[in-house]
């Protein structure tokens, strides 16, 4: 077997492995853990500079697809849902979905690297100051704010690589909704951004030069596999490790993390 793959399918297990246990005991998304543990890991192996952000953050979202379903349908059977809110948002989450994917085809690496390391110390700062007991509105916004917010969070998500909960959960309990029905209805929002973003990654993506070994443009195919299915297996045990340890603590002891892991993405964009 080539070295190359075996070192590769590695770095997909520890990868794949984490952001399961991470999502699980934080309530977050993988895609946090998976964007920049990709990155590394095509860096390490020499993937082509101007396509592996590129690849990190397609992959992610096609792995968010299968997730996002389980996630909804557990919560679904929890009672936690409003599905008036999916009804209304998702279409317009989704054109933003879509539309990030087509803006992630014209950009370079830099800038999803910024786009990423950005939003990421917005998460970090989120995770680790925010009260969620904050309000700014007392309801969600109607008409056309509803429509450049969800669209908006969409495409911020698309070019992250994110399923989008950080972002939803943030935004839905700001406006008033308590935050186990934020969690529960944002999980729906990973699906609608997943399904035309990684469609979008795979189409604006075919035929570049320098992808890894068996990839649809932009989604690299045993990223999706092993990652799909390996972060079913730890997710389960990092959400039953977080009834047992200090919330508040781990969160901001997490934020910290990602704040610095934020800060080193910024800087492989600026140096």
């Amino acid at each position: 077997m080539n070295p190359e793959f075996i070192w590769f399918a590695a770095g997909l297990v520890v990868a794949g492995l984490a952001a399961g246990f991470v999502g699980g005991l934080f309530g977050i998304g993988g895609g946090i853990v998976i964007v920049p543990a990709l990155y590394f890991v095509f860096t390490a192996l020499g993937v082509d500079e101007a396509v592996r952000m590129h690849v990190a953050v397609g992959t992610s979202l096609s792995t968010i697809i299968a997730t996002s379903w389980r996630s909804l349908s557990a919560h679904t059977k929890a009672g936690a849902v409003d599905f008036t809110v999916l009804k209304t948002w998702t279409p317009w989450i989704a054109l933003g979905a879509a539309l990030g994917a087509v803006v992630a085809g014209i950009a370079n690496t830099e800038a999803l690297l910024l786009v990423f390391g950005g939003g990421l110390l917005l998460i970090a700062a989120q995770m680790g100051l925010a009260n969620p007991n904050w309000r700014l509105f007392a309801e969600l916004p109607h008409g056309i704010a509803r429509a450049v917010i969800a669209v908006a969070l969409g495409l911020l998500s698309a070019l992250m690589g994110i399923g989008g909960g950080a972002i939803g959960v943030t935004v839905m309990t700001l406006c008033g909704r308590p935050i186990h029905q934020a969690v529960a209805t944002a999980s729906g929002f990973g699906a609608a951004i997943a399904i035309p973003a990684a469609i979008g990654y795979a189409i604006v993506g075919w035929g570049r030069e320098g992808l890894p070994p068996w990839s649809a443009g932009f989604v690299n195919l045993p990223g999706f596999v092993f990652l799909a299915l390996l972060t079913t297996l730890t997710a389960p045990i990092g959400a039953r490790l977080a009834h047992r340890l200090p919330q508040l603590t781990l969160k901001r002891t997490f934020a910290v993390v990602l704040a610095v892991l934020a800060l080193n993405m910024l800087r492989e964009a600026l140096v």
